[in-house]
């Protein structure tokens, strides 16, 4: 698991121990650890908004469906998260390839993925994905 999978695993934990009730100030601050306060890093908003994504569906075990995005124009890593999650419940053996399941998603177009994979693979192979 990467670091921003390790950020996206640490927000959750923060709130199912009630530390933090807000996906998105659990996200800051798990990412603050990580990476530093202020840094680049922490305020990536691919992997950021494909977590929150995850939370504003009601994806991720113990956290509310609700409105979590910051600017609507993150929408699109939001798209990649949730569309990661309804492949891999028809194809589970994609969570040990991020590459082959960002190439599903992006239905073959080339394009790299920004760490988004990393946030839904770390969540959902640490059983933090509601799947059914």
């Amino acid at each position: 698991m990467n670091r921003y999978g390790e950020v996206a695993v640490n927000a959750v934990r923060s709130i199912l121990s009630g530390e933090d009730v807000h996906p998105l100030i659990a996200w800051k601050k798990a990412a603050a650890v990580a990476f530093g306060e202020g840094t680049w890093a922490q305020r990536k908003g691919c992997p950021k908004n494909a977590f929150l994504g995850l939370c504003e569906e009601g994806l991720v075990r113990g956290i509310a469906s609700g409105s979590y995005i910051e600017k609507s124009g993150s929408l699109k890593n939001k798209g990649y998260a949730v569309q990661a999650i309804e492949v891999l419940k028809g194809r589970p053996a994609l969570s040990e390839d991020k590459l082959a399941l960002w190439r599903v998603v992006m239905h073959g177009n080339e394009m790299s993925h920004n760490s988004q994979m990393d946030v839904v693979l770390a969540l959902w192979n640490k059983q933090l994905i509601i799947s059914q």
